[in-house]
């Protein structure tokens, strides 16, 4: 019960949203999301005690006749995307404590609804139930981004629910195929995985396209990413985050656990492919990220570079690959979450963010200065921040896949350096000009926020082994069991 109680917490707690005044629902929101985080937290010291404790575990039968079970479950792997998400849902909610909100009730209502559904993605381990929860998602960030967003928000919002649905279409024309294909008859994920072995190889090279189309848009990657740079300008600072920091893990993450062990034979297929348009992603996000005025479009092509290099390790599917891009989840959602927030710090004083139109901030306010820096460092994967570890093992991983595409990808430590490094000094060196005279001092809450993150940033720098051994066993179980289905066939052509 203790893994369902991670699921149901949130929506506990839009219950009471709904029965107190808009003035409480920050609190309550924050409550909810602090108690989610205490749960989650509970859970990881008790799979440290015993991996396979029963309150790790829940399944019961959902639809008898078609083999569907409501099966959630704890285990290395996506133990490290349940703690992301119930931490940085927690600063999310804290970020708009200090904001005008309108309709608060509603806001903080889709938002805590948005993190029971990210949830029950990395929870699920039955097909249907995962493809549900996968498309709950979408109804309250596009909600969130809708309502809430800025100008044009009805044309951008629309194209980002198009994109979604059309990939989301695949995904259950692919787990209906498998599960037509699966003698056992179940959703179950181990029954996926052998019912998708089983399949010959073109088949499961089309069940990889129609899987990947759905993920690959979720992340995104080039060139289904064309909904990502406006809908992360236009949605509010908190939806920007919930999109950047958690919800495109659900692309990454289902990369691993549902795509390549379940049609192996299609990842080797394809393989080659998916990681060269990867690292199309890592160059081309780069360098749009370098060539933009504005700080929020840049930190949104940013991500995509960024996600690229992560998709591209995974496809690697070897230990140090795999590894580092779950590393390298957990430290993009906090940096990509300090920096939407420095970002909107500076939207909210100065109006604009513009880099052209700004400097000088430092002089004002030494502290947000040394702030904004610590995460500039992280996004550029400086040795001792969390990206390091992460980044490193992530070209590790395509290196021993392929040395040019990995000399290819470290083309983004260089270009990040270059465009992180250049909106820090066009910001915060300089004159203070007429504008960001006035910036002032930065709140006790945004100096508890940014210090908060800044500690994160450096603890999981130092300390990556707290949470690199989980992931380790069962990622070698991974491995081995694609290795071992690929190993025996070897194929001339593609």
């Amino acid at each position: 019960m203790l893994v369902l109680s991670i699921l149901i917490i949130p929506l506990v707690f839009v219950l009471l949203i709904a029965l107190m005044s808009s003035s409480q629902s920050k609190r309550i929101a924050l409550l909810g999301t602090l108690t989610t985080l205490g749960v989650s937290m509970y859970a990881f010291s008790q799979f440290l005690t015993d991996a396979n404790s029963i309150n790790l575990i829940y399944k019961t039968t959902w639809i008898e006749r078609l083999g569907a079970n409501f099966h959630i479950q704890l285990d290395g792997i996506n133990l490290i995307l349940v703690l992301l998400t119930t931490l940085l849902s927690t600063f999310i909610v804290y970020s708009a404590y200090e904001r005008e909100i309108k309709s608060p009730k509603t806001y903080f209502s889709l938002m805590l609804m948005m993190q029971s559904a990210l949830l029950g993605v990395f929870l699920a381990k039955d097909a249907l139930l995962f493809y549900i929860f996968w498309e709950l998602t979408l109804i309250p960030i596009y909600l969130i981004c809708l309502v809430f967003g800025g100008e044009g928000r009805q044309r951008i919002t629309f194209k980002f629910f198009v994109f979604t649905m059309f990939g989301s279409l695949f995904m259950l024309l692919a787990i209906l195929f498998l599960w037509l294909h699966n003698p056992a008859h179940t959703f179950a994920i181990a029954d996926f995985y052998k019912a998708g072995a089983a399949l010959p190889a073109s088949q499961q090279v089309y069940v990889f396209i129609a899987f990947y189309l759905a993920f690959a848009i979720k992340i995104p990657i080039f060139p289904l990413h064309t909904w990502q740079p406006d809908t992360y300008v236009n949605a509010p600072t908190q939806g920007t985050m919930l999109l950047s920091g958690i919800m495109l893990k659900m692309g990454t993450y289902a990369l691993i656990v549902w795509l390549i062990p379940t049609v192996p034979l299609g990842w080797k297929l394809a393989s080659k492919y998916v990681i060269i348009i990867s690292i199309i992603s890592v160059v081309y996000g780069s360098l749009m990220a370098l060539i933009q005025q504005n700080f929020k479009r840049l930190l949104a092509y940013s991500s995509l570079g960024h996600v690229g290099l992560i998709a591209a390790g995974i496809f690697s599917f070897n230990l140090q690959g795999v590894q580092g891009a779950l590393y390298q989840m957990l430290s993009h959602g906090i940096n990509v979450v300090a920096l939407f927030f420095i970002c909107d710090i500076i939207q909210q004083r100065m109006k604009t963010d513009n880099m052209q139109a700004l400097g000088g901030i430092r002089n004002v306010s030494k502290l947000f200065g040394a702030f904004f820096i610590v995460a500039t460092f992280a996004s550029v994967a400086l040795p001792i921040t969390n990206s390091f570890v992460g980044e490193f093992l992530l070209l590790h991983g395509i290196f021993q896949y392929n040395s040019i595409l990995a000399a290819v990808g470290c083309t983004t430590v260089i270009l990040s350096a270059m465009y992180m490094l250049r909106a820090y000094q066009l910001m915060m060196h300089g004159e203070t000009n007429e504008l960001t005279a006035s910036f002032g001092k930065i709140t006790m809450h945004e100096k508890i926020m940014l210090g908060a993150l800044a500690i994160l940033i450096l603890f999981f720098g130092v300390y990556p082994n707290l949470l690199l051994h989980i992931s380790e066993e069962p990622l070698k179980q991974l491995i081995e069991q694609v290795r071992h289905a690929t190993l025996a066939v070897t194929y001339s052509k593609f």
